[in-house]
């Protein structure tokens, strides 16, 4: 009978030997696209001052992170639920002088206070990469390509990409579709839930259009051009294409230029990453502004723990049993040839419950 004592917190759960080898798998397949592609890692401490995290990112709220007050210095601490705000103040401080454009790459544990209904665990591995110093389409096509590359290697299929606008209401709002201040909120929540009647109650009917502007997104793209007749998204536009021209066959693309969700601080583009099997985001990106700095850059997350799950699984090692008064240097030389090995201890072990696959005879495995 299991002691109550001994139960995880909700949204909290062990990973055992089957699931953890899937996640290292895919973690370092990930992390290895993004090192041959002159992605440098760090590894930020899993707690910050609740400040520091805070200001460095418009959007971040430190109410979704577990908070404490630190015995040494008397203030507030906070677990960190998204590395990139400590990514961006690595940009900004310790690396603040190293040449432009930075490119870094990371992966570390995060956790949340509250999950959402739609994703329970509040635990989660995040890897990525940020390239720091460049706001340009060419940066976003680099930086969406390599997102789909990680996951085509992790053994995904079925990729998509989904892009957006998140500053796209601001824009047309300041000019071309022009809105009252106090309406701008309003007209983003309802395309939100994509309520043509609210739109229309909110002031915002010029905007009708734009919750039709969706799906493929060569379709999608042809209706805001003829949207923006005034030219106010010109610009938007052609980065789009250069992103999409980028990805090439390598994903399906799709655009939903309204989507906010998920993209508290991205500026003029954001992307959600697809793939067969995966419940949910298999990993979000975009540009932003480094707070503190106001340096732009452009990233993405990835979410190894839903990826790893759809992932293949990874091929049984080999395991060599090696009895009682093996040889050492034999043992060695299967190591170094990719061989797992597994010592006896006592005589009443059995090796095939043990997971072993052979059993080193005559100073060579055999099957068992």
């Amino acid at each position: 009978m299991t002691d109550t004592s001994d139960l995880l917190p909700e949204g909290l759960e062990d990973r055992l030997p089957a699931s953890a080898a899937r996640i290292n798998t895919a973690m370092r397949a990930c992390l290895d696209v993004l090192d041959n592609h002159g992605y440098d890692r760090v590894r930020p401490p899993l707690l910050e001052f609740e400040g520091s995290l805070e200001h460095r990112m418009q959007g971040i709220t430190t109410r979704s992170m577990f908070r404490f007050v630190d015995p040494a210095s008397l203030r507030t601490l906070a677990l960190r639920s998204d590395i990139t705000p400590q990514i961006g103040r690595i940009a900004a401080t310790s690396m603040a002088n190293a040449p432009r454009p930075l490119r870094l790459a990371y992966c570390g544990d995060t956790a949340l206070i509250r999950a959402s209904q739609l994703d329970p665990a509040r635990e989660r591995l995040q890897l990525g990469a940020e390239l720091i110093g460049a706001d340009t389409a060419a940066a976003a096509g680099e930086v969406v390509a390599l997102a789909v590359r990680a996951l085509r290697a992790a053994g995904l299929t079925g990729i998509s990409v989904d892009f957006t606008l998140p500053d796209l209401v601001d824009t047309l709002a300041a000019k071309a579709m022009p809105l009252a201040p106090a309406t701008v909120e309003q007209v983003r929540r309802e395309l939100d839930t994509k309520d043509a009647g609210g739109l229309k109650a909110a002031g915002g009917e010029a905007y009708l259009p734009l919750l039709y502007a969706t799906g493929p997104f060569e379709d999608a793209m042809a209706k805001l051009r003829e949207l923006d007749a005034g030219g106010a998204l010109k610009s938007r536009l052609e980065g789009l294409e250069a992103v999409a021209s980028r990805i090439g066959d390598t994903a399906r693309i799709t655009l939903d230029p309204t989507e906010r969700h998920g993209f508290e601080y991205q500026s003029w583009f954001g992307f959600t990453l697809y793939a067969h099997g995966v419940r949910g985001a298999a990993g979000r990106g975009g540009t932003y502004q480094i707070g503190g700095r106001d340096e732009a850059a452009t990233g993405f997350t990835i979410y190894v723990d839903a990826v790893a799950e759809a992932a293949p699984q990874p091929e049984t090692p080999r395991t060599v049993y090696l009895p009682l008064g093996f040889d050492a240097s034999k043992a060695e030389q299967l190591r170094s040839a990719g061989w797992r090995t597994l010592e006896q201890l006592s005589e009443h072990e059995d090796p095939r419950a043990l997971g072993c696959s052979h059993v080193l005879e005559n100073g060579e495995p055999a099957e068992l």
